[in-house]
């Protein structure tokens, strides 16, 4: 609760409360906000007294005020905000007086009584007529108070500016936690040995297939399967089989537009989805494939070494899951591999037939 009188009829009034707890002894101040015994009693000649009990609302930020406040006894806290560290204002101080320089001022804080607390409350007229009366005074109160202002907000502009460079090492630091996040989930994704997706990065494309659809196409799957690659392994070497696997990656990457994705299964099993308008261009996109990695030729010591693989897939019904398209297409790869391999098998399926269907 906040109990307003009138002005005291009487200096002696104003200096009711001891001299160590309401002012310095000294003439002059010795804090910036820390007003002189003569300036007190000037203040207190004019202004209002105001009780406030403890967390007493004296003003809240924002809101315009038009009254400076001088501390007789109690304590004020000047709530901020803003990471801005909390001021108090004790005994024989002042705080809002920009409101006397300036008129209507909105509130830059919060100021709650941190105690039972006696307040001074000059109002705007009233500190208008003191500068009639007592120029001289008023004078050096006011120097003394831009002063501090001044003062002050150069220790905002430094403290805003050091927060903004924190910030930028933070944003800094966030934006190269974010590359490498997205660096490991690249690599989380890529098959280390070929550059091309492995299967976290095909189911990951599933999942986002939907957003990733070309109107007017139809998904095309294609596995491909390296023939014979354990002998070509026995035969020229890990280092010869690495080599081999990587230029056919770069052949499944040459035939595959931007919409689609080539990807490694795992050990010699290659798989190729595409966005394609029918089973004739899936078939033209096979017979790229396998003619690209029958061209392949190797250096000395593999030189004699050709390549060829088996291909097998379809076109790929919506309705069905990954797994649906997996299966049907493995199913026409080993239709392949059962001939001796080197071939292709793409081709519409009976839905009644032996084999699982594409439609």
């Amino acid at each position: 609760m906040v109990i307003v009188s009138s002005a005291p009829s009487s200096v002696s009034e104003a200096n009711a409360a001891p001299a160590a707890a309401r002012h310095p002894s000294a003439s002059n101040a010795t804090h910036p906000r820390q007003l002189s015994t003569a300036e007190i009693e000037l203040f207190a000649r004019v202004g209002a007294r105001r009780e406030a009990l403890a967390d007493d609302l004296i003003f809240h930020r924002g809101e315009q005020g038009r009254s400076m406040f001088i501390v007789q006894a109690g304590q004020v806290r000047l709530q901020f905000g803003d990471s801005v560290v909390d001021k108090l204002i004790g005994p024989g101080e002042f705080f809002g007086e920009l409101a006397l320089f300036i008129g209507n001022h909105a509130r830059v804080a919060n100021a709650i009584a941190a105690q039972p607390t006696t307040l001074w409350v000059v109002s705007h007229d009233a500190f208008s007529d003191l500068l009639d009366s007592e120029p001289r005074l008023l004078a050096r109160f006011m120097q003394r108070s831009f002063s501090y202002l001044v003062a002050s907000e150069q220790q905002l502009i430094a403290n805003l500016r050091r927060r903004n460079e924190d910030l930028m090492v933070t944003l800094d630091s966030l934006r190269q936690a974010q590359t490498q996040l997205t660096t490991a989930q690249r690599l989380v994704q890529t098959d280390e040995l070929t550059g091309l997706c492995n299967r976290r990065g095909l189911y990951l494309y599933l999942e986002q297939l939907q957003q990733r659809r070309i109107h007017d196409t139809t998904l095309g799957l294609l596995l491909i399967d390296v023939d014979h690659f354990k002998q070509i392994n026995d035969r020229c070497g890990h280092l010869v089989g690495d080599a081999v696997l990587k230029a056919i990656a770069d052949a499944l990457r040459d035939a595959a537009a931007a919409c689609d994705m080539p990807c490694r299964l795992g050990g010699d099993e290659f798989a190729f989805l595409a966005q394609i308008t029918s089973l004739d261009e899936l078939q033209a996109r096979a017979d790229q494939i396998a003619g690209a990695i029958r061209a392949l030729r190797f250096p000395a010591g593999a030189d004699t070494l050709q390549i060829a693989v088996s291909i097998g897939g379809g076109l790929c019904p919506l309705e069905a899951t990954w797994t649906a398209w997996y299966s049907y297409a493995d199913t026409a790869l080993y239709a392949v591999k059962g001939e001796g391999g080197d071939g292709i098998n793409v081709k519409h399926m009976d839905a009644g037939g032996d084999s699982p269907a594409f439609c």
